[in-house]
């Protein structure tokens, strides 16, 4: 039996709390994070970093941002890309006006105004929900691009809009080359996920799922629904604000108010739909679904079909294959492809008796 629990019990509520209820899981998590941090530096070349890895991280943070909100909470937003050009935005501005601020410092507050920002877009989820609330995230979306496109103060005065990441630098390191940039966004992206794993296992996480499964029940038993949603909107655009300087600074290098559209939206929300709501390993499973994929295709147009397809076919074939697999996994798997790991899990706990 390679995933047996015989002997592993759990004898108080804190035990209960932990991250990994297994040995195995525990062991596995930190071999992944040792691989992740000492070993991908390592073996990894410019490409890996730039075109694959940095994204996957990032995008894995803006889908777990918008999971805690639509996944844990139950409240509906297509304004994920409005509060990731918040953070970047805001990240810019501090760490450009306030002389000798940190880089980790700038981050952290341009987070904070993407979750005030977020509370504020948030305030309609009190009257309305469902439908209605998409639409009124939605005018986040148009109206936060609106004022970084007109406003030029937010980019410096720049004729173009364009913001450009300033120095990477943390405790003195250069992180500017691929491989500094990529262990950046790995322990940012690693400390806000263990924070979300310990918020979702804790009494915010059951006020959450509270309000998500019925907020009239929720009411009765004495949480407060109005502050439960704005915590909610506040945590959720906190990450995407993180996500969104990531994506600026780490990933892109430069970027413009049009670079967080409503297209960013949505794939943050595919990420989610794919990866399945209410899970936090589901957000990376989906990030790495959204990222490899295109990558997969292009390979094999260019491999098996010798490039019989042009670039322009190509995209359109991705985007009706990405449609296909969102309401494939909304018919037969709504959880997404965390429920296929947690299915294979079970699976692998009784080999080779049964699989």
């Amino acid at each position: 039996m390679l995933y047996q629990e015989t002997g592993q019990f759990i004898t108080d509520y804190r035990q209960d709390k932990r991250f990994f209820r297994l040995n195995q899981e525990r062991w596995a998590f930190a071999a992944l994070l040792a691989f992740a941090f000492l070993g991908v530096p390592a073996i990894g070349n410019d490409y890996w970093f730039s075109a694959i890895l940095i994204p996957f991280l990032v995008l894995s943070l803006a889908g777990l941002g918008l999971n805690l909100l639509t996944g844990y909470a139950g409240q509906l937003s297509l304004g994920s890309a409005a509060f990731m050009a918040v953070g970047a935005f805001a990240t810019y501005n501090f760490h450009l006006r306030i002389e000798g601020l940190p880089l980790v410092a700038s981050l952290l507050l341009g987070g904070l105004t993407a979750g005030g920002v977020g509370v504020l877009f948030g305030l309609p989820s009190l009257r309305i929900k469902g439908f209605y609330l998409i639409v009124a995230t939605l005018a986040a979306q148009f109206f936060v691009q609106w004022v970084f496109t007109n406003f030029p103060w937010f980019s410096n005065n720049s004729s173009s809009g364009v913001i450009t990441a300033p120095p990477l630098q943390v405790l003195g390191a250069d992180l500017s080359t691929p491989g500094g940039r990529y262990l950046l966004t790995l322990t940012v992206v690693v400390a806000l996920g263990l924070l979300a794993k310990t918020i979702v296992s804790g009494e915010v996480g059951r006020t959450w799922m509270a309000v998500r499964d019925m907020d009239t029940a929720a009411a009765v038993i004495g949480i407060s629904v109005p502050k439960t949603k704005l915590l909610a909107f506040g945590i959720s655009s906190f990450y995407l604000g993180i996500a969104g300087a990531l994506w600026a600074f780490t990933y892109l290098g430069t970027v413009e108010p049009h670079g967080f559209d409503l297209s960013r939206s949505f794939q943050v929300l595919f990420i989610i739909i794919i990866g399945g709501m209410g899970s936090i390993l589901g957000s990376f499973l989906g990030a790495a679904f959204i990222v490899l994929f295109p990558i997969l295709l292009s390979n094999v147009s260019s491999g098996l079909l010798a490039g019989a397809i042009d670039p322009g076919q190509l995209e359109n074939f991705q985007k009706m294959i990405f449609g296909a697999l969102i309401i494939f996994f909304l018919i037969k798997e709504p959880n997404g492809l965390a429920k296929v790991w947690q299915t294979f899990k079970q699976r692998l706990r009784v080999w080779p008796l049964r699989f």
